[in-house]
């Protein structure tokens, strides 16, 4: 990366220099001049504050100043002024044409990527925005060209630029010594507040909000929560019998304003052997993964333009660009086999307490059409198996943990240290009790799971037949390991057989809110869908089409899971904040479903055991199973946990072969013998203060 920036030196002036002289230019005509002054003015601004971080002058700014700045970066965006944006796919459309509008919407939306290549004075990749407005730019200088003409530039540009991208994207979630991040955090004065914006990423009251209120914890406190988040990794190698000794490099992901928790994450790490690897969530339409956040981040400025550009990559996207990513993917890997091998895997920081969003759907927005989502599906599927080459599923791991953000409401801080105990509960509590419900689980042929008064769940679950009770299980019996915090037991259902109907009043899915959303099943994939989030039906079919499906026509049922923590539940209720709590807590509060790849996907084959010492026998299905065959028809490189919640609960049974019935949740509370220490909670918030 060095020698390319030292390449790109000369080119780089010869950019700016472009850029200032278009500024004065008058050699476009209305209504694209006025658009091409924007990105100017704005590209010109990202070159102002790259020459303030390399001379040290941006550092001598005062709180107040770094706050102005940060805001106009984003202020175009946000959601008062996004009406009346070029990055809203709408308005280009109906100042700049409707063929023009999408286009050019995306090279706008390129190029406020540049806002974190200022930051980390990346010369090169401002130079490559540069030209590409340059080469747009020159294309409408006399008269407006032909559409395919500014297509060609916008598609050569990502085809031509995978190799820069996608394989820096690549190596910088390999090596740690790309470290801007990393070196950051470790040397930031965190006492002073206007470290956030040295990260070049949107800053808001939440971040801000949180780092003081880290700030007024005690080191005891912060040390938990660092041990927690870092323990938890560690076993998620012991409990699945993986070497972790065989690895050097952790992934850190998390949501600004956690950095003194990243700090001393850092050094518990380094003591297992682990170097961090922290990179940024891509901007790029060339890196990002639709709306999803994967990687450190600010705040979403406006969800609903993330929203909108999630499918930009439709407006040029075609075979011969798919192949290219890939040959750049396989390139890159291999060159870094051996540092691919060292990869541990993500440790996790999310966060929650965001109003629930729920998105405007554009006629505008890019859209993939049935073509091109094949062959996005054949890029995942084709992409996850080179990955898995180079980072083996059964040698990596994960963790994840959340917390709230400010935003949540008054009580924040009450709120935040109820978390912190819901994520440190009695491990060794929930390992018996979730046993007791196991052993139960494991007589059973299928559960049922029953909704009450509006909610119309109607859940037959088939389950893994076993052959020796005695030495195996079906159901994996999971404290506080990867998946904080404890509480659930969870298996791989048994697709035939399993059938019936999963309603959820609201969920939040991936930065996405669903209101009574129903999913349909039959031998355990999805027959049909519904969610009432849209006045017509048929964009609430295609929001779940492309949000949860992500495209596929159906999805297995990968996952079948009782969640058991009471105390997680009650909270949320308590605090009135159900419909903000995150899928890794909300899951552990009601049977959930997930849809897509089982929990053991790439390493069905790893030897699994429970604290008892029954080995886990269901982790694999009728279609994951197709890995024997051919790979591309056992994966879908997604998984989608949704949650009943208890009060929506008639009953959770198990039905033996013989017909008998074992009741292990009635009426929202949990009935089985040995169980009942689960409802002390529920007790607690139903007495009177």
């Amino acid at each position: 990366m060095k020698e390319r920036v030292e390449e790109y030196a000369e080119r780089h002036l010869l950019s700016v220099a472009r850029l200032d002289r278009i500024v004065g230019e008058k050699t476009v005509a209305e209504p694209f001049r006025s658009y091409f002054y924007c990105l100017t003015v704005f590209a010109l601004e990202l070159e102002t504050i790259r020459k303030k971080i390399e001379d040290g002058s941006w550092g001598m700014q005062s709180l107040a100043e770094m706050q102005e700045q940060n805001q106009m970066l984003y202020s175009d965006i946000l959601p008062e002024n996004y009406e009346k944006s070029y990055a809203n796919p709408t308005y280009a459309g109906q100042v700049l044409g409707a063929e023009y509008g999408p286009l050019l919407s995306l090279l706008y939306t390129e190029l406020r990527g540049g806002i974190s290549y200022a930051f980390e004075n990346r010369t090169d990749y401002l130079t490559i925005l540069n030209e590409l407005l340059i080469e747009v730019y020159n294309s409408f200088e006399e008269e407006v060209p032909e559409y395919q003409n500014v297509k060609d530039k916008i598609y050569w540009y990502a085809s031509d630029y995978c190799d820069v991208f996608l394989a820096d994207r690549i190596e910088e979630q390999l090596d740690p010594s790309c470290s801007f991040a990393a070196d950051l955090i470790c040397q930031a004065d965190l006492d002073d507040e206007r470290y956030l914006y040295r990260f070049g990423e949107y800053i808001t009251e939440n971040e801000r909000g949180t780092a003081r209120h880290l700030r007024e914890l005690s080191a005891e406190k912060l040390q938990k929560m660092a041990d927690v988040y870092t323990e938890g990794y560690r076993m998620g190698f012991v409990n699945t019998g993986k070497d972790l000794s065989r690895k050097s490099v952790v992934n850190i992901r998390y949501c600004l304003g956690f950095e003194r928790v990243i700090r001393l994450a850092m050094e518990n790490f380094r003591k297992m052997g682990l170097s961090p690897v922290i990179y940024r969530a891509a901007s790029s339409v060339i890196t990002k993964r639709e709306q999803i956040k994967v990687g450190y981040h600010g705040a979403i400025a406006n969800k609903q333009y993330e929203y909108d550009h999630r499918a930009d990559q439709a407006l040029f996207l075609d075979k011969r660009y798919v192949e290219r990513k890939l040959d750049v993917l396989k390139h890159v890997y291999e060159k870094n086999k051996k540092q691919a091998a060292q990869f541990a895997g993500p440790a996790v920081i999310e966060v929650f307490g965001e109003k629930p969003f729920s998105p405007e759907v554009k006629k505008e927005a890019p859209a993939l059409s049935e073509a091109q989502r094949a062959l996005v599906l054949d890029y995942d599927s084709r992409s996850g198996q080179i990955t898995n080459q180079y980072i083996k599923g059964e040698e990596r791991s994960f963790t994840i943990v959340s917390y709230p953000v400010p935003e949540i409401g008054e009580r924040y801080p009450e709120i935040f240290d109820d978390v912190i105990r819901i994520n440190t509960l009695d491990a060794g509590l929930y390992e018996k009790v979730q046993q007791t419900m196991i052993d139960a689980l494991d007589q059973g042929e299928y559960v049922h799971i029953l909704g009450k008064g509006k909610n119309e769940t109607d859940m037959k679950v088939q389950l893994f037949n076993l052959t020796d009770p005695g030495k195996e299980t079906i159901f994996e019996n999971c404290v506080a390991d990867v998946n904080i915090p404890v509480g659930e037991v969870f298996t791989s259902p048994v697709l035939e057989g399993t059938e019936g109907v999963l309603h959820v009043s609201s969920v939040y899915l991936n930065e996405l809110q669903y209101l009574d959303l129903k999913l349909h099943f039959r031998d355990g994939k999805i027959t049909d869908y519904h969610c009432g989030n849209f006045a017509r039906e048929e964009d609430g079919r295609k929001y779940i089409a492309e949000n949860v499906l992500h495209n596929h026509e159906t999805l297995p049922l990968g996952e079948f899971a009782i969640g058991t923590n009471t105390t997680a539940y009650v909270a949320g209720r308590k605090y009135q904040i159900e419909d903000k709590m995150p899928i890794l807590i909300a899951e552990k509060t009601g049977p959930h479903f997930a849809v897509g790849d089982t929990c053991y996907s790439w390493s069905e084959d790893i030897r699994v055991y429970n604290p008892n010492g029954k080995e886990i026998v269901a982790k694999d299905n009728s279609i994951s199973i197709l890995r024997k065959e051919d790979v591309r028809k056992a994966y879908f490189q997604c998984h989608t946990d949704i949650t009943v919640p208890y009060e929506e609960l008639e009953e959770i049974s198990v039905v033996t072969k013989e017909g008998k019935r074992i009741i292990l949740l009635q009426d929202g509370r949990f009935v089985l013998p040995g169980t009942e220490v689960l409802n002390r909670s529920l007790d607690e918030e139903e007495s009177p203060v």
